[in-house]
């Protein structure tokens, strides 16, 4: 079969759906999907039998809600179509009320406070707006979910919530500029995947990979991404097959898998779907993780999708390309060519630069993660300090607009938005900048801070939020205006004047810009995560996502909880790990070489006394010496994880992983990568950086 007779024919999608149901279920759905009308039962027992007959006829045995939980990753129950017939057979069958609503037991999802334990009930609740879909024999229907009070524990709830206060203030903006009628602006989302492969057999034999999905120990081998030789460079064949394969799986559940290449670093590699509406994109991108992971095992490798799997070289993000665009095909982060759509744009662009500028706090925190700290600020990632690049022509542009002189672009002439014809600019005008957290691209802006593993959810929904809450501000000032081309052109102006501190052109990387973004501009420095989830429960951020109803401030505080509560976990999980390695294979590996030392040792001055063994002797002495602070560190640590255990408050145990754990697992780790490159490999426990990076 050719790829457009097998693209999404796992999926329950618009073409299935208006071939299999009657006129006026279909149109009736439609309505629902497009514009947020209640759907009928009666049209959901129509919608469910359909779909129960398509999913039977494409191999599927069960139907499951899948969701996704406060754990970051997804969630499935899955229940059979069959049912008793009279005659002791069965039929198999589907209700709408299975449809729409289902009852897992929420008693161990992470909710941050929200719930009893022993209070298991929880709900879920289909999203027409996502297509239901057939994995390994199962029916999956994307669901929202939530307990029995109604909190929302999962996020896909809130970032529908955040998508819905977009459009509304997107929709305010549209009408006082009077231009065509748009019934809906949403927010489209195009998530570049970046990870790692490696062999499975190899990841079997490092427990710190298999525990924690990165390397806590590893000395840097003799060749690293130096060269620059491996990224967008052939890709080697068992790779091609793995591509190869997860592309078709990904195609035929309808998932715009585009892009494929090497990147930077040796055995890293990245997919880049086409762009798709943002709570598409995120139910595609979950799936893409776990399909990469799938197809991995087939090939007898290994999907690293850790933010920082290897010290030293490139790790993993996943570039979130963001715009807004309207029902009527309009993109409303692209340039226009006639006075109103330059306004216009113009308008949309500066509200996204204020709302990255007063929220760059939740930004930051979208995408804190334990993994991600040991990202950000690297050399393939932007540093912890948020601000924007848009490049020299349309920085020039707002800069003409804020001190109301001639612009000396393309054309000489003196913008008053409104009136005079914005230069005509192309898209690329400009170089990219890597190095800049959020940078615009020509209709869109790259959000770049994402983590590999983490969910696109978190930074949508702050993103669209934020400027969500910039527009409700601009729609309240328009709405009133008497003069609107004055009124217009001063909201423009002063929001350039008041917010361009954020906008940074350069390079992202230099110590300098730090210290210009800090204590020239007053930008912030959240370098951790506990540093930057404190920031949630910021006054002006809680009334912020609260007004718009993205979340309660009980569900707020849950996720600083949770967050929290991860990220403490996951670095204990870490430093166990740690102790663990070195006190039973490190350790053990380096005093069997020094055994093997002394041993030679011994032989050589039986056999010629005179001999000086300098190279031995000193060897053992290093070894001996490192040893002993491998096992002073391995039990330092020990203490300081047991400590760490005997604090209640999830607060002060972030403190002191900041301030004791990780120090303390630096120290630990630095001794013993000196003593691996100090050790020969056939002493040396498990399989070393050059074999991890270099044997695919």
């Amino acid at each position: 079969m050719t790829v457009p007779e097998y693209f999404a024919s796992k999926v329950f999608d618009d073409r299935v759906m208006k071939a299999r149901l009657p006129a006026n279920v279909y149109h009736s759905l439609k309505q629902t999907i497009e514009n947020g009308t209640e759907l009928d039962l009666s049209v959901a027992n129509a919608v469910a039998s359909a779909m129960c007959t398509w999913a039977v006829e494409n191999g599927a045995t069960h139907f499951t809600h899948w969701f996704q939980p406060l754990t970051g990753t997804t969630a499935e129950k899955h229940d059979g179509f069959i049912s008793p017939a009279p005659d002791g057979g069965i039929i198999m069958e589907f209700s709408g009320k299975e449809l729409i609503k289902g009852e897992p037991d929420a008693s161990s999802f992470p909710s941050g406070g929200l719930r009893a334990t022993f209070e298991a009930r929880g709900y879920t609740a289909w999203d027409p707006t996502s297509y239901a879909f057939i994995k390994d024999k199962t029916l999956c229907i994307p669901t929202a979910f939530c307990s029995y009070g109604g909190e929302a524990l999962d996020k896909k709830t809130p970032l529908l919530r955040s998508m819905e206060a977009l459009n509304k203030q997107a929709l305010r903006i549209l009408k006082v500029f009077g231009g065509p009628d748009v019934k809906r602006v949403t927010s489209s989302v195009g998530p570049e995947q970046e990870y790692f492969l490696i062999d499975r057999d190899l990841w079997k034999k490092r427990r710190d990979l298999v525990y924690t999905g990165r390397t806590l120990f590893g000395a840097a081998p003799p060749k690293g991404q130096e060269l620059e030789d491996h990224y967008f460079g052939v890709i080697k064949p068992r790779v091609q097959a793995y591509m190869n394969d997860l592309n078709e799986e990904l195609w035929k559940l309808g998932i715009l898998a585009k892009t494929e290449h090497n990147e930077v670093a040796p055995a890293q590699h990245e997919l880049a779907p086409i762009y798709s509406t943002t709570n598409v994109a995120t139910d595609h991108n979950q799936l893409t993780m776990e399909i990469m992971k799938k197809v991995a095992a087939k090939h007898g490798l290994v999907c690293l999708l850790h933010e920082k799997p290897f010290a030293g070289v490139n790790g993993s993000g996943k570039h979130n390309n963001w715009s807004i665009s309207t029902d009527t095909g309009v993109n409303l982060l692209s340039p226009g060519e006639t006075p109103y759509e330059n306004a216009q744009f113009l308008l949309f662009l500066v509200a996204v630069v204020q709302a990255v500028d007063e929220y760059q706090d939740l930004l930051r925190l979208s995408v804190a993660t334990a993994g991600n700290d040991h990202r950000l600020g690297a050399n393939e990632a932007p540093p912890a300090v948020i601000s924007i690049f848009l490049g020299d022509e349309l920085t020039a542009v707002l800069d003409a607009i804020e001190t109301d002189s001639p612009y000396n672009g393309t054309e000489k002439m003196k913008l008053k938005l409104g009136v005079d014809v914005l230069p005509r600019f192309t898209r690329d005008t400009t170089d990219r900048n890597r190095t800049s957290p959020f940078a615009f691209t020509g209709n869109k802006f790259e959000f770049r801070m994402v983590g590999s593993g983490d969910s696109i959810a978190c930074a949508n929904i702050m993103l669209n939020s934020s400027v969500a809450e910039i527009l409700r501000r601009m729609a309240d000032i328009l709405e009133n205006a008497d003069n609107f081309d004055e009124t217009l052109h001063n909201l423009i102006k002063n929001t350039i004047s008041a917010h361009k501190r954020v906008i940074f052109n350069g390079n992202g990387y230099d110590d300098a810009w730090i210290v210009e973004a800090v204590e020239r501009r007053g930008l912030m420095n959240l370098r951790t995560t506990p540093e930057a989830l404190s920031r949630l429960l910021d006054k002006k951020n809680m009334d912020m996502l609260i007004s718009h109803g993205v979340f309660t401030e009980a569900e707020l505080r849950s996720r600083y909880e949770i967050q929290l509560e991860n990220y403490c976990k996951s670095v204990r999980i870490e430093a166990l790990t740690m102790i663990d390695i070195a006190r039973k294979e490190i350790i053990p590996a380096v005093e069997n070489y020094i055994s093997s030392l002394a041993s030679g040792i011994a032989a050589k001055k039986a056999a010629a006394p005179e001999l000086a063994c300098n190279y031995e002797i000193r060897r053992v002495r290093k070894l001996s010496s490192l040893t002993d602070i491998m096992d002073d560190g391995a039990e330092d640590l020990s203490s300081a994880a047991a400590h760490l255990d005997t604090i209640q408050d999830i607060t002060e145990q972030g403190g002191e992983i900041i301030n004791g754990i990780l120090p303390k697992m630096a120290r630990l780790r630095a001794a013993c990568d000196e003593a691996e490159t100090l050790t020969p490999v056939d002493f040396w426990p498990f399989p070393t950086y050059g074999d991890l990076l270099f044997s695919v």
